[in-house]
């Protein structure tokens, strides 16, 4: 059902390759963590710059679903299917902000929607959406995520 939902939603995954000395997923115990991880497709992201500024809310909201959409890629990668998933625990949004910019919430609500649109009760979790001044390649959403498997 997980694979029919993604198919349906038009979400290819890939597991993005780690840009430094880190691992983008790891197993410890019965969780599975990733590292932050940013809004790009074949390398390049599709928005740069702060949210508010150079960037519009819509423009971050799609960039939050391309986070979580490589964030799938890379657990299924790591884990070999994503139905060994449980449940989706925890998930931390770092939005790159312009000064005034407060709707950090409602960039990572896209991402919340995408997680339970795809796992249904399994992909309601607990999160924090966090404005921050600078991300990496001025990208303008990271995301990190805890599941249980």
């Amino acid at each position: 059902m997980i694979y029919e939902k993604i198919k349906t939603l038009n979400i290819t995954l890939v597991a993005p390759a780690p840009a430094g000395l880190y691992t983008p997923v790891k197993t410890v115990g019965s969780l599975v963590y990733t590292s932050g991880i940013i809004p790009v497709t074949a390398g390049k992201s599709l928005y740069t710059g702060k949210v508010g500024a150079e960037v519009s809310l819509e423009q971050a909201q799609e960039a939050a679903k391309l986070c979580v959409a490589n964030i799938l890629g890379a657990l299924d990668a790591h884990l070999g299917d994503l139905r060994k998933i449980k449940q989706i625990v925890k998930v931390t949004g770092f939005v790159q902000s312009a000064t005034g910019f407060n709707q950090q919430a409602n960039v990572m609500n896209a991402a919340s929607q995408l997680l339970c649109d795809i796992f249904g009760d399994k992909g309601v979790h607990t999160r924090s959406a966090v404005g921050v001044y600078e991300l990496p390649l001025n990208v303008p959403v990271e995301i990190e995520l805890i599941a249980e498997i």
